[in-house]
């Protein structure tokens, strides 16, 4: 399999990590050799449940008894999408009417674009420098890295960067902004908190101008900061919301909320605004739904301060600076960008799955399940620490 893989698959890099995936239950996974991996970035935030959680396993083989996919998006009446749609719903404000749903964080984030551009007839859209939004052609136009965008440049015009959490830069925004595009907490740039109401500064400003405040909450969403949603912590309220990666608890599942009033512009002139053959796939609103549900019906938010807490108070070590980001979406940063790669490898070797963040590069992610006990975060700590000691 390792030879077949290197030979017809695409990669995004010269040097993937490799692992030959046997199988995955709860916080491990493990490879076809039964070496056992403890996982502290379930999926890169994907998995917030856990590997195969059986509530998720038992949602899905239901919905596989009944029917796939029958239909494109939006025509047909089907159950689990429209479940899922209505429990997120009730968890927003009242004017968050309409979930669009599609198959990945940056087709969210073209789509959200594309309304925003739609409700205000304006094209200038702000995003934040070291952001990340995806990769398909407009998510690229406002990701916060020249370097990631030059290969591929001409992109969509009238993109324009601000430095997150810059209150000067927020003047930037204008009668000519579409919208602004923020994380809630910024990821690939070293899970960045924003600081003195700067999300509810930004809001403000748009509304001055008449634009819109998108917040891409594909990794802050499901619980992963102890609140469902990320800005939530900040007491903002977005026009658009743009949802991803632990959505469908290891399905693909994404999608973005707003106005039905906004999202009806999709309705006509043209009719067909936005549209997806896959998008609310039965099967992966099973999962979103059941993901969803154990969530909001369990402990796992009001435990994630403690395990927080026991990250924070295990990782104390001469090499480790300081731990940015919040509840189980943390970064270690390191004293340099070798320590933080020889950290990953080392780490591997131990049996505890670490990764990079895209762009802090002496960052290294942990973003382990929300079910991870508290003996599993001692013990991968250990490994940390143990291997900070050898490199």
């Amino acid at each position: 399999m390792r030879k077949d893989f290197y030979k017809y698959l695409a990669k995004t890099n010269s040097n993937p990590l490799g692992i030959e995936i046997k199988s995955a239950k709860g916080s491990y996974l493990f490879d076809t050799k039964n070496k056992k991996y403890l996982d502290f970035i379930a999926g890169v935030s994907v998995c917030n449940l856990g590997h195969c959680h059986p509530k998720v396993i038992n949602a899905i083989e239901d919905q596989i008894k009944k029917h796939l996919h029958v239909m494109v998006y939006g025509e047909f009446i089907q159950k689990t999408p429209t479940l899922l749609a209505k429990k997120l719903i009730d968890l927003l404000p009242k004017n968050k009417e309409f979930l669009y749903l599609t198959n990945s964080g940056t087709e969210s984030v073209e789509g959200a674009i594309k309304l925003a551009k739609r409700v205000t007839k304006r094209y200038e859209i702000i995003s934040a420098k070291e952001s990340y939004h995806g990769s398909t052609q407009g998510s690229l136009s406002v990701l916060g890295i020249e370097s990631q965008k030059k290969a591929y440049r001409p992109l969509i015009p009238f993109s324009k960067l601000i430095e997150y959490n810059n209150e000067n830069d927020i003047n930037k925004i204008t009668d000519k902004t579409a919208a602004v595009i923020l994380e809630t907490i910024q990821g690939g740039a070293g899970f960045i908190l924003p600081k003195n109401n700067y999300l509810r500064k930004v809001k403000s400003r748009c509304e001055e101008v008449g634009a819109l405040l998108i917040l891409d909450e594909i990794q802050t969403g499901f619980g992963r900061t102890g609140k469902f949603f990320g800005f939530e912590l900040f007491n903002v309220n977005p026009d658009i919301i743009v949802l991803g990666k632990a959505m469908g608890g290891g399905l693909p599942i994404a999608g973005f909320i707003s106005s039905k009033k906004f999202m009806r512009k999709f309705e006509s002139n043209p009719m067909l605004g936005h549209i997806t053959t896959f998008g609310g796939n039965p099967i992966s609103a099973a999962a979103g739904l059941a993901t969803v549900k154990e969530i909001l019906n369990s402990d796992l938010m009001s435990k994630i301060p403690k395990k927080e807490e026991i990250f924070r108070k295990n990782l104390i070590h001469p090499k480790i600076v300081k731990i940015q980001g919040t509840g189980l979406m943390l970064a270690p940063i390191l004293k340099n960008n070798e320590e933080a790669r020889k950290l990953i490898y080392k780490c591997l070797e131990k049996g505890l799955l670490l990764f990079w963040l895209l762009w802090e590069k002496k960052a290294v992610r942990i973003s382990p399940p929300l079910t991870i006990s508290e003996n599993e975060i001692v013990k991968g700590c250990k490994i940390i620490c143990q291997s900070l000691d050898e490199i």
